[in-house]
């Protein structure tokens, strides 16, 4: 949301019902202040390699930004700092813009840089994790203790990844798990589940941030024609992948497993629980595995973040939508410095509810599942 929509009568009373109240941001991107800033966190290494052969995706082109939906930077117009960084490249200006402005008490950094889950070369992946983690660290959250890292890994290779859980998450500045979405397999699959076991041993929430590279087509039936059609896929997406997550057993296996949908809308998700306890009910014997309706899985295991948030013609219809999700497990997120930002007065503003719900989203709920002071 880079352009103001709320008229001021809309402001003047979402402003004063987040009046004192403290928000947790889910969805923060910080991006390296310069390209090669990544390469002080690699060993000598991986900067030959970088220098020599950049990253390589699973799929052509995939870190060219070219659709105008992600030009420039996928940013929101005022967010490019004076210094020359790039949007969210500049703490500082983050600080004046967002976490001040915001009143931001605690902030999720999302890093999507250089995708070390969607590198082809698995080793170079792995190295490329370590670094964006210790970057996180170094050049964010000791720096402005609001900020809460994420453990960055690649799925595709079990050892590398569970090495480095196990070397950040005694660290408690970072509060998460990411991972893509998009990968070799559905997540659900047991090639994934040590992850999973690691993050239920360790308490830490999994955070699926929409995208990822995998390099199979979005769609059932092929690559679409246009954008707008692959932008929906990121809905389709998370569709799936809950799906896989609940028929293969995993919350069944792993009980304790929290999993975050960071921006991959929210309004699908009571039509899914719909049509997955109407198909159990069917062909349960199937899934054996299985002892709960699938809906009661998605309810005990699933936060969902509030941008993008869903507009339907009627505000009234957008809070019974978050009702029959939970209110309890739906988070705010703005997606900084991104130009479809959603700042926390537009969110008060849509869902007109009373302080202790609206306080429930813009921040207990957070606070809650990370275990915020």
């Amino acid at each position: 949301m880079s352009i103001d929509v709320l008229e001021p009568q809309e402001r003047r009373k979402s402003g004063g019902a987040l009046q004192g109240l403290g928000v947790v941001d889910c969805d923060i991107h910080p991006q390296f202040s310069t390209p090669g800033e990544i390469l002080e966190f690699l060993p000598e290494r991986w900067r030959d390699y970088v220098r020599t052969y950049g990253g390589f995706y699973r799929q052509p082109l995939a870190d060219t930004l070219s659709h105008p939906r992600m030009a420039p930077d996928v940013a929101r117009a005022d967010s490019w700092p004076p210094s020359g960084a790039p949007p969210g490249g500049d703490l500082a200006f983050m600080q004046k813009q967002h976490l001040d402005a915001n009143n931001v008490e605690h902030g999720m950094l999302m890093p999507l840089n250089r995708g070390p889950g969607n590198q082809r070369n698995l080793e170079y992946g792995a190295a490329l994790a370590t670094a964006v983690n210790d970057w996180q660290i170094a050049c964010w959250v000791e720096r402005d203790p609001r900020l809460h890292a994420s453990i960055v890994c690649t799925q595709e290779h079990t050892p590398f990844a569970l090495a480095e859980i196990e070397r950040c998450a005694p660290d408690k500045r970072f509060s998460q798990i990411m991972l893509p979405p998009k990968s070799l397999e559905p997540l659900g699959r047991r090639r994934y589940w040590p992850i999973f076991e690691a993050a239920q041993a360790f308490n830490l929430p999994i955070a699926l941030h929409v995208g990822g590279i995998n390099g199979y087509p979005p769609t059932g039936s092929g690559w679409p024609s246009y954008y707008i059609e692959e932008q929906h896929t990121n809905v389709q997406g998370m569709q799936g992948l809950i799906t896989s997550m609940v028929i293969e057993g995993v919350f069944e296996q792993f009980p304790k497993l929290r999993m975050v949908l960071v921006e991959g809308g929210i309004a699908w998700a009571p039509p899914l629980k719909w049509r997955l306890d109407k198909h159990w009910k069917r062909l349960k014997s199937e899934a054996p595995h299985l002892k709960r309706l699938p809906s009661e899985y998605i309810r005990d295991h699933i936060w969902f973040t509030t941008q993008p948030l869903d507009e339907p013609p009627e505000d009234s219809d957008l809070l019974e939508t978050f009702e029959q999700v939970g209110l309890d497990r739906i988070m705010f997120s703005t997606d900084y410095p991104h130009w479809d930002f959603d700042e926390p007065s537009f969110v008060a503003a849509k869902l007109r509810i009373g302080p202790e719900k609206l306080r429930a989203i813009m921040s207990g709920n957070a606070r809650e599942l990370y275990g915020l002071s």
